[in-house]
C-alpha cells in the first residue's frame, strides 16, 4: 500500500512540477533572478519533503505544489505587465566601470571585490580592465562587458585608423513607459524626445516597445507592431560642424 501511495505521490508531483515549468518558461531556468532561484528550490523541497512524510497526504502536495507554483506565476506576471514592479522585483543593472574607470561605490553596493570583478571579465575574454569601456552587473549576476574601441575583435587598430570615442545605448522607453531617470541623465526633455518619435511617425512614446538612444546613431524605435516585413526606423545624425 506504501508503494502504492509514492508511486501516486511521485506521478503528481512529477505532473505538476513539469507543468508549472513549462508554463512559467525557459526564463525560470536560463535567466534566473535571486528570487526565482529560491523559488525553484522551494518549489522542489515542497516535493521532495512531502513524498517522505507519512502525515502529508496526496492532496496537500497538489495544493502546496499549485499554491507556491500559481505565486509564482503571478510574480512572473506582474513583472512583464507593470515596468514599475518589475524594476522593485528584479532590479536595475549597476554600472561596476564607467568610461574606463572603476566605480569604487557600486563595486561595493554589489558586495564584489576586485579579486572577483577580475574573475568575471577574464571569464568575457577581459585580461586587462584597461579595455574596458563599460562592464555592468546585471540582475542575474553576471555581467556584460563593452570594450575599449582600440581593443573590439575587429579592431580600428588593425586599420591604422585613429581612435574614436565609445557611447552605451540608453534606453528612453520600455515597455510603452517613459524612463525619466536615463532621459534626465542624457541632458535632453520630454519635449526634444516627443519631437524626435514624430521624425519617425510615431505620436506617443505609449506607442513604443522599446527606444533606444546611441550617440553618433540617433534614436532606434520600435512600436509594439512594427509593420510587416519592415526594420524597425533608426533616426542618424547628421555631423557637427
Amino acid at each position: 500500500m506504501k508503494w502504492l501511495q509514492l508511486t501516486l505521490e511521485l506521478v503528481i508531483g512529477f505532473i505538476l512540477l513539469f507543468a508549472v515549468v513549462k508554463i512559467a518558461g525557459k526564463k525560470l531556468i536560463s535567466q534566473m533572478s535571486p528570487f526565482t532561484f529560491i523559488a525553484a528550490i522551494v518549489l522542489g523541497e515542497l516535493l521532495g519533503n512531502a513524498l517522505y512524510d507519512d502525515h502529508i497526504h496526496l492532496w496537500y502536495i497538489i495544493y502546496s505544489i499549485t499554491l507556491w507554483g500559481g505565486m509564482l506565476l503571478l510574480v512572473e506576471y506582474a513583472s512583464q505587465k507593470w515596468l514599475s514592479f518589475r524594476l522593485w522585483s528584479e532590479g536595475k543593472p549597476t554600472v561596476l566601470i564607467r568610461n574606463g574607470a572603476i566605480d569604487y561605490e557600486a563595486l561595493k553596493k554589489s558586495r564584489l571585490t576586485l579579486n572577483q570583478l577580475q574573475s568575471l571579465l577574464r571569464k568575457h575574454e577581459t585580461f586587462s580592465i584597461r579595455e574596458v569601456a563599460f562592464c555592468f552587473l546585471e540582475a542575474d549576476g553576471e555581467i556584460s562587458v563593452l570594450k575599449q574601441a582600440d581593443h573590439q575583435k575587429t579592431t580600428r587598430e588593425d586599420f591604422h585608423l585613429p581612435p574614436h570615442p565609445v557611447y552605451v545605448p540608453v534606453t528612453l522607453v520600455r515597455d510603452g513607459q517613459l524612463l525619466r531617470d536615463e532621459l534626465m541623465e542624457l541632458g535632453k526633455n520630454e519635449q526634444w524626445l516627443t519631437a524626435e518619435l514624430r521624425k519617425q511617425g510615431v505620436s506617443s512614446w505609449q506607442e513604443v516597445l522599446i527606444a533606444e538612444w546611441l550617440e553618433g546613431k540617433g534614436l532606434f524605435v520600435q512600436t509594439y507592431r512594427p509593420s510587416e516585413g519592415k526594420m524597425p526606423k533608426q533616426q542618424g545624425l547628421k555631423e557637427e560642424s
